[in-house]
């Protein structure tokens, strides 16, 4: 698995991510970077942190935080970890760089109790209009590398995930969409969000078995 390391400046979903996470709670985090997210969700929630990922330098920088984060590769899966045995799994800009991220999300359902993730939203009005009038693979501030060095192998919009969530019969207990501001920030996108959210953040769960698909 490539790792994806984004910049502080580009992290807005962090805010949302910490408002949905429980205090004094086990959170694992997948393909967590420097461990920003985590540190946040340390200092604000004083979870317990625990983290994976794959690049050395990035790890060292989790370890001098003070976090709790070990080497893996997200392809290999979860089959160190219990049943249930977290509290929260979050993947945070990482199911598009996966091989395969529909059996990672199964793997994060089955470890955590709910999952958090977040991914660009290749539907965003911003990358219609480069593929419909340029004829070109878009490039946005969410999705900034060329189409030979981008880490991205399976970039997905709203509508899709929407669509796995009910086939892999997974419970959506929340979903916010998040666009950039002139002036640097972020809002939540209220209406439309396929056409116009350049982020989405949700957070799932494992239906039980005598749940229907319609959750």
């Amino acid at each position: 698995m490539t790792s994806t390391h984004i910049p502080p400046s580009e992290r807005r979903d962090i805010d949302f991510i910490v408002d949905l996470v429980e205090p004094g709670t086990r959170v694992l985090d997948l393909g967590c970077g420097d461990g920003l997210l985590l540190k946040a969700l340390q200092d604000r929630k004083r979870i317990f942190p625990q983290g994976i990922e794959i690049n050395e330098e990035a790890i060292h920088t989790c370890v001098s935080k003070g976090l709790p984060v070990y080497q893996g590769d997200l392809d290999e899966g979860l089959a160190d970890y219990n049943d249930q045995s977290m509290d929260y799994v979050i993947l945070t800009n990482v199911i598009q760089v996966l091989q395969r991220p529909d059996l990672l999300i199964r793997d994060a359902a089955r470890v955590g109790k709910r999952v958090i993730l977040s991914f660009p939203n290749f539907a965003h009005w911003r990358s219609r209009l480069q593929l419909a009038f340029l004829g070109q693979m878009p490039r946005t501030p969410k999705l900034p590398y060329e189409w030979y060095d981008s880490p991205n192998i399976h970039l997905t919009t709203i509508r899709d995930f929407r669509r796995m969530c009910a086939n892999e019969r997974y419970n959506v207990l929340n979903e916010i969409y998040l666009r950039a501001t002139d002036d640097g920030g972020t809002e939540r996108v209220a209406a439309i969000p396929n056409l116009l959210a350049e982020q989405a953040v949700y957070m799932i769960c494992r239906q039980s078995p005598n749940q229907s698909s319609e959750g």
